[in-house]
């Protein structure tokens, strides 16, 4: 395992993250990591061009993981992981293998289920592509779920930090302190100062909307203008900057074990946190040096 690059608060590393647990610097960073975000090759019943396990084999791999991540958290740290769907292969049915993937991991690692959030992508493209646009027999399928764990019921988070602007009717409501209380017909008692608080904004909901269709952004630029290939399914920023702000504080260690574009690495660079990236696959991270204004010590140096 070689560091691909450095910048200013991380290392992107060229190699497969199970090597980590066999290097000599690893002893230095068991109980380090205040955040895992990542999102692994998908529980899918068909092989993909990036690489992916199947079925029972997915299911021992995902497994084999846990202990390792268990072991890089801090006491107070978060394990995130994005888990997509998956289909049964020729049929409109859908597999079980995500939840299946999701409970062998938590098990394995004796994780905590802290919440669950969806992201919701509004520009994904229509599938199953058989059953959505041939047969019209079901719905796209616009969601993927991202799975919040870690090794207590009490990690690190602080909703304060990603709130959501006011909706106008909200600041309207602030201003005038004026609105209609008392009894629901649900049997609330409203009182007649319980939405006055200026919060600075409202609690967001565990449902993300982002798209990731962008095609003129830096990374994409920076892939066209030198001739490498795009990786096929970015993370939009939005994402691992919700988590990172949410879970983490300055100076923390975010890793993400299967970077692939390094959305996450450059999400924890612009938000002042220290980071560390795994990728195996050797073009996504010459793509991914787009992200960064400065970097360093490209393919050259040992991660012992």
């Amino acid at each position: 395992m070689k560091v691909a690059y450095k910048t200013t608060y991380g290392k992107a590393l060229h190699g497969h993250f199970q090597e980590l647990g066999s290097l000599k610097k690893y002893a230095s960073l068991k109980g380090s990591i205040n955040l895992i975000f990542t999102s692994p090759p998908f529980a899918l019943n068909r092989k993909k061009k990036y690489g992916n396990y199947t079925g029972k084999e997915y299911l021992d791999w995902i497994a084999s993981l846990a202990p390792l991540l268990a072991d890089l958290l801090s006491e107070d740290g978060s394990l995130v992981v994005e888990i997509g769907n998956a289909w049964t292969s020729g049929e409109p049915e859908m597999s079980t293998l995500p939840i299946e993937s999701l409970l062998a991991l938590k098990k394995a690692g004796g994780f905590k289920l802290c919440q669950q959030f969806v992201w919701f992508n509004p520009a994904k493209l229509p599938s199953p592509a058989q059953w959505v646009n041939v047969e019209r027999v079901r719905v796209k399928d616009s969601f993927t779920n991202i799975w919040w764990m870690s090794r207590s019921a009490h990690p690190k988070a602080n909703n304060r930090n990603v709130l959501d602007d006011y909706s106008k009717s909200m600041k309207k409501l602030l201003a005038s302190g004026k609105y209609n209380h008392g009894r629901r017909p649900s049997q609330h008692n409203i009182g007649e100062r319980s939405f006055l608080s200026d919060n600075h904004g409202s609690i967001p909901s565990n449902v993300l909307i982002a798209s990731n269709t962008s095609s003129n952004d830096r990374y994409t630029r920076y892939c066209k203008d030198n001739g490498i290939e795009i990786h096929p399914a970015r993370m939009p920023l939005d994402i691992p900057e919700f988590f990172i702000k949410f879970l983490t504080n300055e100076s923390d260690l975010v890793l993400d074990p299967f970077s692939g574009s390094n959305s996450t690495g450059y999400a924890a660079e612009k938000l002042g946190r220290k980071w560390l990236s795994v990728e195996c696959n050797e073009l996504y991270l010459a793509g991914s040096v787009g992200r960064f204004d400065k970097v360093s010590h490209r393919n050259s140096t040992p991660y012992v």
